[in-house]
Order: C-alpha cells, then structure tokens, then sequence
C-alpha cells in the first residue's frame, strides 16, 4: 500500500532519528524490512541512482521515494522529515562539543562512534550485495563490478567523480540482456 505524506514524513524522521551516523543501513531496515515500501532489488537500485548524482546519497533516496509515491509532495515530505530535526540536533550538539571539546571521555566517544558507524555500512554492504549475487541472468556480473569498484576507489583511491562514471559505462555495456 503506498504511504501517505504523513506516512513519508514519519518514515524519513524515524530514519533519521535512528541512524545518527549510519542513515542508510536504517533507511534500508525502514523501507524494505520494515515497512516494505520497496523490495531488496528495487533498494538497490535507487541507491544506486542516487549515488551517482550529486549531494548526499539518503537525501537523494528520500527526494526519489518520496517523489516515486507522491511526487514534489511527496519528495517534500520525505527530504524534510529526514532533515529538520536533525539539524536542529546538530546546532546543539555542535554548541556542546564547541565547549567541551578538549574533554578525553568527548574524544574517545567519538571514536567509538566512528567504529559504530563503520560497522553499520558494513553490514549494510553485505544486505545490499545479497540479492544482487543471487541473480541468475550473469552471475558475474556483479561481484565483478563491486571488485572493480572497491579496486579503482578504496585501493587505488581514484575519485569518485572518476570511477563512477567509467564503471557505470562499462557496466551498462556489459549488463545482462533482459530479453
């Protein structure tokens, strides 16, 4: 059933709320486990898109699942839910950490957050790989893609704005016929 405004809104608030620091592993849990707005393939795939374009990547998902369901309403409702009381939180936490910031415990909070939050992309990295290594159409072709990509950006350390491109290009000319 698709949501409503309100429903778009309190998704992406609850999204947002949970997940300062790993948005996309909740905002994943949030629409496919939880609400099953999308299924695990069509997650993917608008993730994938909104990587690709330019801005932060669950701003990105928000503005096309909002705007996949209700359009500029909807794509309204979801970019917002997902950002006023976050932001709100931040001007707090930023006048905190201004005043504490020398504090040891501030710091090595901090860190442990850090190792939380790369946990999370981690484990959401494996729930995204999932249901694109059990397809059957050319199996290779995406465990190739996720080596290439992790080559060329995390070993060779080629920028994005390079890599996606080029991958996306070679992807597109190799993709399995849906014929």
């Amino acid at each position: 059933m698709a949501p409503n405004l309100l429903d778009l809104y309190l998704a992406f608030q609850r999204i947002a709320l949970h997940a300062f620091g790993g948005v996309l592993p909740w905002a994943r849990r949030e629409l496919v486990e939880r609400r099953s707005w999308l299924s695990d393939e069509e997650f993917t795939e608008q993730l994938g898109l909104c990587q690709f374009l330019p801005g932060p990547n669950v701003g990105n998902l928000a503005v096309a699942v909002g705007s996949r369901f209700h359009g500029v309403a909807g794509a309204a409702a979801a970019f917002l839910g997902l950002y006023i009381l976050p932001v709100a939180i931040v001007l707090v936490l930023g006048g905190v950490y201004a005043r504490y910031r020398a504090l040891p415990t501030l710091s090595g909070a901090l860190d442990g957050i850090a190792a939380v939050a790369a946990g999370l992309i981690a484990a959401m990295a494996i729930k995204m790989a999932r249901p694109l290594l059990r397809r059957k159409r050319k199996p290779w072709h995406a465990p190739v893609f996720v080596m290439l990509t992790f080559g060329a950006v995390g070993a060779l350390r080629l920028p994005l704005v390079w890599a996606m491109p080029l991958l996306a290009a070679a992807s597109i000319l190799l993709a399995p016929d849906e014929a």
